[in-house]
Parts: structure tokens; sequence; C-alpha cells
């Protein structure tokens, strides 16, 4: 049988993966301009330790973003075909907002859970001393 995870390890894991999600939402930001850009995201899996799944959370290889890229009419571009189209860039900036508000909530409550553990860990200290 496998031991437990720490919760302290878990909740580290899980703020891991979403600064993760955060560090992809601002290259989507930086670049929802840049021509050809195509979305990256991120996606999560259970971790496994010695074959088996330990609880903990990791971000998986960085994904992209498959829908098809919007063609913008401006003959002037220097990357424009003969008919004056180019490929833009599909980053949504109202879905970045939403999914870096949600990665930094999933964050907070992460690091909620690693400070009562930790504070639950030393108050058990203390009881033990007495």
């Amino acid at each position: 049988m496998a031991e437990p995870v720490s919760p302290l390890r878990l909740s580290a894991s899980g703020m891991q993966a979403q600064a993760e999600r955060l560090r992809r939402v601002a290259e989507n930001v930086a670049n929802a301009d840049t021509p050809g850009y195509r979305r990256k995201l991120v996606a999560f899996e259970e971790a496994v330790e010695f074959g088996r799944p330990s609880g903990a959370v990791e971000v998986s290889k960085t994904i992209l973003d498959r829908t098809e890229l919007p063609r913008i009419y401006d003959p002037s571009h220097p990357m424009a075909d003969e008919q004056g189209y180019y490929l833009g860039s599909n980053v949504n900036l109202v879905i970045e907002i939403a999914d870096s508000r949600e990665a930094g909530r999933s964050y907070e409550a992460n690091l909620k859970m690693f400070e009562q553990t930790r504070q639950m860990g030393a108050s058990l200290l203390d009881i033990l001393r007495r």
C-alpha cells in the first residue's frame, strides 16, 4: 500500500501547476497581436510516483489551440498574401482574463490549504511539547 502524500506537498503541487497555467496565460496575452500565434494551453494530470498515482497534480506538455487562425485583411502588412490577407492570432483576451482569474483563485485556495496545514502541524507540536 502506498504511503499517503503530505497535504503540504499536495497544495504545493497545485500552486506550481496554477503558476505554470498563469505563465501560459501571460504568454498568450503578450502574443495576442502576433501574426500566426496559436494560443497555448496546459492540461493537468495526476502525478505518478513509483508507478502509482500520488494524488499530487502536475502540468502535462503544453498544448496548442488548434482553432482556425483568423484571416485579416491588410494589404500593407508585410506578411499579407497576394489577396491582402494574413493569418492573425487565435488568442481571445476575454478568455485569457477569465483563465487568469480562475488560476489565481485556485492558487489562493491551495495557498490557504498550505498555510492551514502548516498551522495545524505547529499547533500539534505545541500540544506535544506540553
